[in-house]
């Protein structure tokens, strides 16, 4: 089978929130869900959203392994949701999420003339009411890994159990990195499980977790069920909701609004192809740190003729198994071994992988006088880097260190052996060959890493094939009346769509220069403007997708 998956590489998240508020324009700027983000970034160490979501001893989310060595809910089989179902009593509260907010700006503009100063008192999105803000889907972030917050992190509580010294939050130890989410879209997704009314499911031509809005009676096991509590709960409608991957955007060769819009181009798009039959018996190993091994061997590799013939024969189409065989997230979680699952040790198995954060570890060489770059220097300093590689391991490798102490010191070779590069000087081979890998090897993780252009990071397969039309013809997916959430008659209630926000368009100019004009690359840079023919506009042709026009103003669609 075939699943859309994605990368995050964590050294460039800045933490700007543009995913978030895009994704928020996109999908849940509507009545019912104003606390919800389906894409947030989080601050680390902190507790999340919802606050210490992480902590399945209380929340009973994902898969736990029995004594027989078969899986069942850690919420509970059918015969307890039967007893609970109409009331489940294991769910974050609003107040683990937070109250949205607004601002009373019409006093700002309608006070009287007085002695003092209007203010915009703030007041609750949901009630309407005055209230005082005590806490936001990403409150950690103003207090950077401090105590405050560092202390009610139940991965810090996990690693501080096992060595007590990993872990010191006086301020000249303390760390930050931050951690983009979205729902994972597991290859095992215990909220799917958890649905009583069949409401949830896995689409099978690329493995897309979706709600069917018709079908859901708003049981909120799914909420319970989901150990990353990324499926929400509209108060308006009361069905359940989640991130959609933006499958309108996707099946028609687009990148998430996510994606699209990330300013540190963080995120890569692909896909694998991956032995459906093995998912249950990799999910369910004995040993939790043997997960991620586990998960890896399901992944099928793309340029294997057997694995091509088994494809075809199921029915993946050959386009699909082309952008299996150039999918970057292939590259960076099975040929590189660089990126990792969030969390293995839930058992569902998540697509959305992450390069761990190594930049700290330059910074900290370089205050103590010696060379951050130097690769003798960045391998001794590993185990010692501020950000702890315990507190990595608990976050993508079920608490084994061994996996991210390679990804670390695979990205160090690969910074040193570049350098030299750069420099003019002869790379030296030793380096790639300390860390397991090549001086080939290094360069093309380099290149996908840190230059790679818009269609290397996202490649994506459409939904469909279109003989002898243009897209134009018949319309964009996410186009018509009715459509996957976009407009008035949407499933997902009233309101649930309006047009693409100001931000997404602004970005179609930076995915030009990134494809096009790009400075990283002079060759193809000076390859590409002779292919280029202008449309007097300031856009090249013939470098995007046929796009839909919108009829009423002549702008381009979604």
């Amino acid at each position: 089978m075939a699943q859309l998956a994605m990368v995050m590489n964590l050294d460039k998240c800045i933490g700007c929130h543009t995913c978030s508020v895009t994704c928020k324009q996109a999908w849940t700027n509507r009545s019912g869900v104003e606390y919800v983000w389906f894409n947030n970034v989080e601050t680390r160490p902190g507790q999340g959203y919802p606050r210490r979501y992480q902590d399945q001893d209380r929340w009973k989310g994902g898969w736990v392994r029995t004594k027989s060595g078969r899986l069942k809910l850690k919420a509970g089989g059918r015969f307890r949701k039967l007893l609970t179902i109409f009331a489940n009593p294991v769910l974050p509260n609003i107040r683990d999420y937070y109250e949205p907010w607004t601002y009373d700006y019409e006093n700002l503009t309608n006070a009287p003339l007085g002695d003092d100063f209007p203010v915009a008192q703030p007041k609750s999105l949901i009630s309407g009411e005055p209230m005082q803000v005590e806490w936001s889907a990403n409150w950690d972030d103003s207090l950077g890994g401090g105590a405050e917050v560092a202390d009610a992190d139940p991965i810090v509580e996990r690693v501080r159990k096992q060595a007590e010294d990993k872990i010191r939050l006086e301020y000249e130890r303390t760390f930050m990195f931050y951690l983009p989410r979205i729902c994972e879209h597991c290859l095992n997704p215990s909220c799917v499980a958890s649905c009583p009314s069949g409401a949830m499911y896995k689409r099978a031509e690329d493995g897309i977790v979706l709600v069917d809005q018709d079908r859901c009676r708003g049981w909120r096991m799914c909420v319970t069920g989901c150990p990353y509590k990324k499926v929400y709960f509209n108060h308006r409608t009361g069905k359940a909701e989640k991130c959609t991957f933006c499958y309108p955007r996707v099946e028609v060769g687009q990148p998430t609004v996510c994606s699209e819009t990330c300013v540190g181009r963080l995120r890569y798009i692909g896909l694998f192809l991956y032995d459906a039959d093995r998912v249950t018996e990799a999910a369910s190993v004995a040993d939790e740190k043997e997960l991620y091994a586990a998960q890896l061997d399901v992944l099928l590799d793309p340029n294997d003729p057997d694995v091509v013939a088994a494809a075809r024969r199921d029915g993946i189409a050959e386009d699909w198994i082309t952008a299996a065989q150039r999918s970057p997230v292939y590259a960076l979680a099975k040929d590189y071994r660089v990126a990792l699952p969030l969390h293995p040790e839930f058992r569902t198995m998540p697509m959305v992988w992450y390069v761990p954060p190594l930049s700290p570890v330059v910074d900290a060489l370089a205050e103590t006088g010696h060379d951050g770059e130097d690769v003798d220097n960045l391998f001794g300093a590993i185990d010692a880097m501020r950000i702890p590689i315990e507190y990595l391991a608990e976050l993508f490798t079920a608490g084994d260190p061994a996996p991210v102490r390679r990804v670390l010191q695979k990205l160090s070779a690969m910074r040193a052996y570049m350098r030299a590069i750069n420099l003019g000087d002869v790379p030296d081979e030793s380096i790639a060959t300390a860390a397991g890998s090549t001086g080939a090897e290094l360069a093309a993780l380099y290149r996908l890493l840190a230059i790679a252009k818009y269609d290397e990071r996202y490649v994506i397969p459409t939904a469909y094939e279109v003989e002898g039309r243009q897209l134009e013809e018949i319309g964009c997916s996410l186009d018509y009346d009715g459509g996957p959430g976009m407009y008035e008659s949407g499933p997902f209630g009233e309101a649930s769509g309006r047009p693409t926000p100001v931000s997404v368009e602004t970005f179609h100019a930076l995915k030009d220069r990134q494809t096009g004009e790009g400075i990283a690359d002079p060759e193809r840079k000076r390859t590409q403007i002779n292919l280029l023919n202008w449309d007097g506009q300031g856009m090249p042709t013939g470098m995007f997708p046929p796009r839909h026009r919108d009829s009423t103003d002549g702008r381009d669609g979604p």
